[in-house]
């Protein structure tokens, strides 16, 4: 199976090498350091799982060189979905799914007007990776998990197949026909975790129990399971239970991957997570006071470090 990976980073480059381990043909697509270091010592990932070195490593800036492929990860940064959209145009065959897994809700609805519906699936990913040097990406913890499916429920064959291989690549994988209830389940961790870590700028083991914050980063997952059903969201009657038993489980160390480029002084995420549960919550008449706290605490810094 044919796979290109659009984004080389924690969820990208650590499915993509696995992958890439069980025998697809995977190419990444990167840019800067971190594609020369791919390109000239290959792929290294460290940490929970162990380590995997992909030598050599397929990589490469212009998706034009590559062809159509059997299968799109999609895994840039929100800020570059439609921009990264229109340069993976050359990837789309006749059956060529894209699988986004950003973070938030709106990433496949935002590459429907670009790729069209036959081509764009629903993907959510659950991994703690990062990049820690240019061709190094470290995972904290062991859990790798990729829930993916047609948006219309449907069952594919192209959806079979790439089940069986994520399946010899020795990660949890699920094909979901309730993708939009899966990206919501965890849009309601990602959303709230990316807003508490990063206005504490401390990992979840030193929060999840506190008994000061406990109660803030449960009203942050209420926030946001209130706005799905408000919007028609199909969300399971024990959601809020379900998301606590996840976080109770999450390695100690784990921070969202906002709170990370917090720490390095990148640009954040915000605007599509706890600014997004606050635009759909006024849309719907819904109260986010948590999430509009953690919105208008970490937005100064929406664009990296203040000068």
């Amino acid at each position: 199976m044919r796979i290109a990976v659009v984004g080389a980073g924690g969820v990208g480059g650590g499915f993509g090498a696995a992958l890439a381990k069980a025998g697809a043909d995977v190419t990444f697509i990167a840019r800067g350091a971190h594609l020369a270091a791919m390109k000239s010592a290959g792929l290294k990932i460290q940490g929970g799982r162990g380590e995997t070195h992909v030598v050599p490593t397929q990589a490469t800036d212009d998706p034009k060189g590559i062809g159509a492929v059997d299968v799109v990860l999609f895994c840039v940064k929100l800020w570059d979905v439609e921009s990264a959209g229109e340069a993976i145009k050359p990837l789309v065959g006749p059956n060529t799914a894209v699988i986004p897994l950003q973070n938030g809700i709106d990433a496949a609805e935002r590459l429907l007007p670009i790729l069209g519906p036959k081509a764009v699936m629903g993907g959510v990913a659950q991994i703690s990776a990062s990049i820690t040097a240019p061709g190094v990406i470290t995972q904290v913890g062991t859990f790798m998990r990729m829930i993916f499916g047609e948006l219309d429920g449907t069952r594919t064959q192209r959806g079979e197949d790439f089940l069986a291989l994520c399946q010899k690549a020795g990660f949890d994988a699920t094909l979901s026909d309730q993708i939009v209830t899966e990206l919501w389940m965890k849009f309601v961790l990602l959303a709230s975790n990316a807003g508490i870590t990063a206005s504490t700028r401390q990992p979840i083991g030193k929060l999840r129990d506190d008994p000061d914050i406990r109660p803030v980063i449960l009203a942050a997952f209420q926030e946001v399971i209130d706005v799905g059903r408000a919007r028609g969201v199909p969300l399971p009657a024990d959601a809020l239970g379900k998301i606590v038993e996840f976080i109770g489980h999450a390695p100690p160390a784990m921070k969202a991957s906002m709170a990370l480029d917090l720490d390095r002084g990148n640009r954040l995420e915000l605007p599509w997570l706890s600014g997004k549960v606050v635009a759909l919550g006024r849309e719907l008449g819904v109260p986010t006071p948590t999430h509009g706290t953690m919105y208008a605490m970490l937005k100064p810094y929406v664009m990296g470090k203040p000068a």
